[in-house]
């Protein structure tokens, strides 16, 4: 999503929007929000904008939210039909039917904020939904996943 009155021809920096209580004690940033973090800086800066100096107010601040939830997959029934022949005149045929099937599953979500520091506004959010596998949390699909969801990020 994009708001139409946003000039992101204007927005030349970026910084990361901090926490909403400051002064509180705040956890560390952890590996997997360092890799996302760091996939996000990619994408911008490949886009042409650059990461504000510490103490520096950037054009856009940039925010993140993830979630995962239980999903279910559904497998319908399946009819199989065959017939064939061997030989000089055997003919056989066969009919086969698979059972439905229900799989739990997580789904990840990444949803990416920018917003115009000077109007305190969300200019611009991306999101995907992907299901969470065994190297979901790896930095390529970290990246992967970053770059799905920021592939309409204006550029400079």
């Amino acid at each position: 999503m994009r708001d139409p009155q946003a000039n992101f021809a204007s927005y030349q920096t970026f910084g990361w929007k901090t926490a909403v209580n400051p002064g509180s004690d705040e956890e560390p940033v952890k590996l997997l929000d360092s890799n996302i973090r760091a996939a996000i800086a990619n994408e911008l800066k490949k886009r042409g904008y650059t990461e504000a100096p510490a103490g520096v107010t950037p054009d856009l601040q940039i925010a993140y939210d993830t979630a995962s939830a239980d999903k279910l997959e559904n497998n319908p029934v399946r009819v199989g039909i065959g017939v064939g022949g061997w030989g000089g005149g055997n003919v056989g045929g066969s009919v086969n039917v698979g059972s439905p099937s229900v799989r739990n599953y997580k789904e990840g979500t990444l949803v990416v904020h920018a917003i115009d520091t000077a109007r305190n506004a969300e200019v611009w959010q991306g999101r995907v939904s992907k299901k969470i596998t065994k190297g979901s949390v790896e930095p390529a699909a970290i990246a992967a996943a970053v770059a799905s969801a920021m592939e309409d990020f204006p550029a400079r």
